[in-house]
């Protein structure tokens, strides 16, 4: 599976991974979304985050929102 990676453009740090290009099962009221970039089916997720815990979230709720604690922003 690809898998897209979109950022909110009103919630500050707040991002999502996909399972399509137009993010459609995204949540409206955290919105607009914004693509990022997409993850290819032999690669690894970026934060060392779990491909697999991703693909379930997409399977059953079309998305998987994330966003980075403080400390790890501080470091990037």
């Amino acid at each position: 599976m690809r898998i897209y990676i979109f950022k909110s453009e009103t919630r500050k740090g707040l991002q999502a991974f996909a399972g399509d290009l137009t993010g459609s099962r995204l949540p409206q009221q955290l919105g607009p979304w914004t693509a990022t970039g997409a993850v290819g089916p032999e690669k690894a997720p970026p934060h060392k985050f779990s491909r697999d815990a991703i693909e379930q979230a997409i399977d059953t709720k079309g998305f998987q929102l994330w966003r980075l604690a403080k400390k790890a922003e501080a470091q990037a």
